[in-house]
């Protein structure tokens, strides 16, 4: 089962690098970024989808290390209410 996972996994992955890079291939302008009184650097929306896809996946790597830490912390302080 765990093969058939990475197999999906990589399928998923391979589909969404393939439409960013058409994408990026198709809309070369340049855009900034404007974020309340800040604004970035002109720079090709592929660099942009690319960058943004980066942390998306590093982050969607990382928040379920956060997310199983809190939960143990829940269910010892409940199994602690189960034994008083």
């Amino acid at each position: 089962m765990k093969t058939f996972t990475n197999l999906l996994t990589s399928i998923i992955l391979a589909i969404w690098a393939g439409a960013i890079a058409i994408l990026a291939v198709q809309n070369a302008t340049s855009v900034s970024l404007k974020f309340f009184t800040f604004e970035s650097i002109q720079m090709p929306v592929g660099v942009v989808l690319a960058f943004s896809a980066g942390v998306g996946a590093i982050g969607g790597a990382i928040a379920p290390l956060f997310w199983s830490r809190g939960n143990r912390q829940l269910q010892s302080e409940y199994a602690e209410e189960d034994f008083e």
